[in-house]
């Protein structure tokens, strides 16, 4: 369908493919993050199910009792929201088998249906895409100097890039990558966001399975989550912390139901622990990294909403930075087939993010906000390089500090990358 100043998102090539490739796509990721407009621009009729009032609860209703009519039009046809009506998981998967042909859906979800009315997993005919908040490259915030995939085949030239400001980087984490967002000054997307937050704590929540849940806890609960960004705190910590700050308290198991609701919803995007690839005898944690699907969520939950605010505490700048670069590194990496983790062994050696390639081969990132760290940041890579060398393990192939502040691409003495991350592309 034609879509007038579509913003072409790095996960198209994806979904481009997958069309050619299955019977159905399905597009899942938060609300909010473009996965309707994306649905859009690769098919060529739709039918909406939200459900509300109008044609789209009419929708739902109808794709219940006659699923076959929600099914006809031109193909691909993009079905939004469609785990308002799950039965049509099954519908779909018989008419693709039918047919046999290619591309002829394209299925939004904006939360993990229960397997309620879902009778086959749908393997083989459906390819799923996680669609995350855009990144600096596709916002058009970085230039695109330099290649992920490039980097994690050590093939990067040096270049000069420019200063960055640091309120520049300060209005980025606040305003986020959602879509309709970009044109917003931080203040009027922090506010954006807010209202966001509590739809989901006053519709969603409910929406999804049905569940009571108290309100009050869930909002406190999402805001020791924004005081933990990037970090690798456990649920009790989080129950702690709650009850610390806020002087509540929360069951530790009404805390874990609540944290997959809100997993659910994908609100929340954790960093898996690395390990696997290293195969040495250094013990490593197994304790996801804590994100949010977009860092804007954390600001407007600790009402950062000017970039004054983030700079005068430099500390939960640095978090949100790290979470930022994250984001990027996770959607970047996607584009070709390289998985993202973190890594954090007993001897509390950390490294930021790790990007698994398809070969085996992975690569270690050190992010930093100032290039006054990046001395520091280079020293760990290639202490823990040298520690992993010593237990016989496979130690990563690309060593990268990816910085903020720094001016240009190059390649240190020691064979430490520094990358910007306002330059960086997939």
């Amino acid at each position: 369908m034609e879509i007038k100043n579509y913003k072409r998102r790095i996960a198209d090539e994806k979904i481009e493919h997958y069309l050619k490739l299955f019977g159905a796509v399905c597009i899942e990721g938060p609300k909010y993050c473009g996965k309707t407009w994306a649905g859009r621009y690769h098919s060529n009729s739709e039918v909406l199910l939200h459900k509300t009032t109008g044609e789209a609860s009419n929708n739902v209703e109808l794709a219940k009792i006659s699923p076959s009519l929600i099914l006809e039009g031109k193909k691909p046809k993009l079905i939004d929201e469609w785990q308002e009506a799950t039965n049509l998981w099954d519908e779909i998967r018989t008419d693709v088998d039918k047919t046999g042909l290619k591309g002829q859906y394209i299925l939004t979800g904006s939360s993990t249906p229960n397997r309620k009315g879902i009778s086959h997993s749908g393997a083989g005919r459906y390819g799923k895409i996680y669609l995350r908040t855009m990144s600096l490259f596709e916002s058009g915030d970085s230039t695109g100097d330099v290649s992920l995939k490039e980097l994690c085949n050590n093939n990067i030239k040096q270049k000069l890039t420019g200063e960055v400001d640091l309120r520049y980087l300060a209005s980025l984490i606040i305003r986020g990558g959602w879509p309709g967002n970009l044109n917003y000054t931080a203040k009027d997307s922090s506010e954006v966001i807010k209202e966001y937050i509590d739809l989901i704590i006053d519709d969603d929540l409910y929406r999804l399975d049905g569940i009571n849940r108290d309100k009050h806890k869930v909002k406190l609960l999402l805001k020791s989550l924004a005081r933990n960004e990037s970090t690798t705190v456990s649920n009790m910590t989080l129950k702690k912390d709650i009850n610390e700050i806020d002087n509540e308290d929360i069951d530790i198991d009404t805390l874990a139901s609540y944290l997959n609701a809100l997993d659910r919803l994908y609100l929340l995007d954790n960093d898996e622990p690395f390990s696997s690839s290293i195969r040495s005898s250094i013990r490593v944690k197994q304790s996801e990294k804590r994100h949010f699907a977009d860092p804007s969520i954390a600001c407007a939950l600790l009402n950062i909403a000017e970039e004054e605010k983030l700079i005068n505490d430099l500390e939960t700048f640095g978090f949100l930075f790290e979470a930022m670069v994250e984001r990027d590194l996770k959607i970047y990496a996607d584009s070709f087939n390289a998985k993202c983790y973190h890594y954090q062994d007993y001897q509390n050696r950390e490294i930021d993010s790790v990007i698994e390639l398809e070969n085996g081969e992975w690569c270690a990132f050190e992010i930093k906000l100032g290039a006054n760290k990046i001395e520091e940041a280079a020293k760990n890579l290639l202490n823990l390089k040298q520690e992993i060398e010593k237990e016989n393990g496979k130690a990563p192939s690309v060593l990268c500090v990816i910085c903020g502040l720094s001016n240009a691409i190059y390649r240190r003495p020691d064979g430490v990358y520094v990358v910007p991350i306002t330059a960086l592309k997939p």
